[in-house]
């Protein structure tokens, strides 16, 4: 379909703030999934902003969430640079959304963000940052005002994305239009809304947007009362997850439709299937794509009792609980402390459930003090176990915290060896414990045990002393700071295959269920749904 000069490869977008969110997952869609034609950005607002501390993301019912994540981008001209890397295929749009807190900083940002965008997308929905968004989006002369400046700006399409949450939202897109929009995206989240788990507010903001299948009736509402008030074309967004619900939207007047929260737990392959599924599906009227859609997803939170707190040396401590978890091998819960927000963590044993936390901002501050007693709550497991092949050999490489990801590991599949990583002894734990299920190696920057030097130098070493079948069955998890890391993996490359190489980098991981693209990696893999550990080939 034509849509501003571009033939689209197809008639889908996914909402603005939903995976799409880093540029290297932006890219990995533009190469692999073609079935998503329009590409929209996270909102990129005048400042950098970090957004709202976990919880961001919450599960109500199957298929329904609230979220608050807090408006997180890098700011223009970061983004400036970020998007202007992208190649973008010929059949693909580049849709930018963009706010601001007055009329004068959207102008600012569409000046800026225009020469690396197709089109700009307007947020004047977001129902939960304050001052921003939905405030101005529900008063139809600032919404005619903005997009009208804006259009005077820039000589690329000008598409307002609208709220739901106005009397009639026909009388906002009248607005829009007088003011020279080009298109029109709606809706955006509905509500806000609030969700409770054991007498406590889950989202740290404490309300945030409605989305999901319950959204689906008021967006289908919404879109047929903008197509009899509007004659240009419409991206519409709510609630679809089928081809039946995409049909719907079309129906309604949509153009374009987005799928957003159905996306919520699948890996990034499993994306591109359900993309290829929802496609077919469109040309054979039928509507099999329904059937990847993860509406089993667990994010209830279960609670924990802490019992023990002992700290290794001033910056790291151990967090022993009062039960087992079931977890397997290579997955990871989140940790939430009401009021102090939540984290994901490596379960370094799970009997009794045992954490390791290193002192790195605030939640983890807290954590080195939290008084025994206190009682804190668990959610997942999430990530994928590893599967290690029977007869491989595991060489689990830990730095930092990383010892946590990789012991389960070593003492699931045995026949391992475990090399542990530390600028000094005080910094290491827990290794009589490996030295009970693995052959354990210890390298310490200033020599004060084990090796004098750096992990990945050992490991060359033990490396260097094996011969090629015994090379050949190897299998390496390594997980710690990300410079320790890609050391590891260079040592490693240089006498085995990529696909023997599994590694977990701990990059930002904020809803733990795929849907926020906060934990991205450079090949735009996602660590929370495709990881943690991810493979080098």
């Amino acid at each position: 379909m034509d849509f501003f000069g571009k033939t689209l490869s197809a008639p889908f977008t996914i909402p603005s703030g939903i995976i799409t969110t880093a540029t290297p997952i932006i890219q990995y869609f533009f190469d692999q999934v073609p079935e998503v034609g329009i590409i929209t950005t996270k909102s990129i607002g005048p400042e950098p902003r970090e957004g709202y501390r976990e919880p961001v993301y919450s599960q109500y019912a199957p298929g329904c969430f609230v979220n608050a994540v807090g408006l997180t981008n890098p700011g223009p001209q970061r983004s400036l640079e970020l998007l202007g890397a992208l190649n973008v295929p010929a059949d693909r749009f580049l849709l930018t959304s963009i706010f601001g807190g007055s009329l004068e900083e959207y102008v600012e940002i569409a000046r800026i963000l225009a020469p690396v965008s197709d089109g700009l997308e307007l947020n004047l929905s977001c129902p939960h940052a304050k001052g921003y968004g939905m405030a101005m989006g529900q008063d139809p002369e600032l919404v005619r005002e903005i997009v009208a400046a804006v259009k005077a700006a820039v000589d690329i399409p000008v598409i307002p994305k609208l709220t739901p949450n106005v009397p009639d939202i026909g009388v906002i897109a009248q607005a829009a239009i007088a003011g020279g929009a080009d298109a029109l995206c709606a809706i955006n989240t509905v509500g806000p809304g609030y969700t409770a788990a054991h007498g406590h507010p889950v989202l740290s903001n404490g309300e945030g947007g409605l989305s999901g299948k319950g959204v689906l009736p008021i967006a289908l509402k919404c879109i047929r009362q903008i197509e009899a008030a509007a004659d240009i074309p419409v991206i519409g967004c709510g609630g679809a997850s089928s081809a039946a619900d995409a049909r719907a939207f079309f129906d309604a007047g949509a153009h374009i439709v987005g799928i957003g929260s159905a996306l919520t737990g699948l890996t990034t392959d499993e994306i591109g299937g359900y993309f290829r599924a929802l496609h077919n599906d469109l040309d054979s009227d039928d509507n099999s794509a329904e059937r990847h859609i993860r509406y089993d997803i667990d994010m209830e939170f279960k609670p924990v009792t802490l019992v023990k707190n002992m700290r290794v040396c001033e910056d790291i401590a151990l967090l022993t609980f009062d039960r087992k978890v079931n977890i397997q091998a290579g997955e990871f819960i989140f940790l939430w402390v009401p009021g102090l927000g939540e984290k994901p963590f490596s379960v370094l044993d799970d009997d009794p459930f045992t954490l390791v936390a290193i002192d790195v901002g605030i939640f983890t501050h807290a954590l080195m003090d939290l008084p025994e007693g206190t009682e804190a709550y668990i959610r997942g497991p999430h990530g994928i176990a590893v599967a290690p092949d029977n007869d491989a050999r595991i060489m689990a490489v830990a730095g930092g915290t990383g010892l946590a990801a990789v012991y389960q590991i070593a003492r699931d599949f045995g026949n391992a060896e475990v090399f542990a990583g530390a600028r000094s002894a005080e910094r290491l734990y827990y290794l009589e414990e490996c030295r009970q299920i693995a052959e354990v190696h210890v390298a310490t920057d200033d020599g004060s045990a084990g090796y004098h030097g750096v992990v990945t130098e050992l490991l060359r070493e033990r490396l260097q002393a094996m011969s090629p079948e015994e090379l050949a069955r190897l299998v390496f998890y390594n997980c710690g700071p990300e410079p320790m890391v890609h050391a590891a993996i260079a040592v490693q490359r240089e006498f085995c295959h990529p696909h023997q190489i599994f590694s977990a980098i701990d990059y930002l991981t904020k809803c733990g269920v795929g849907i926020c693209g906060a934990c991205a990696a450079p090949d735009g893999r996602r660590l929370c749904v495709d990881g943690p550990f991810l493979d080098a080939s």
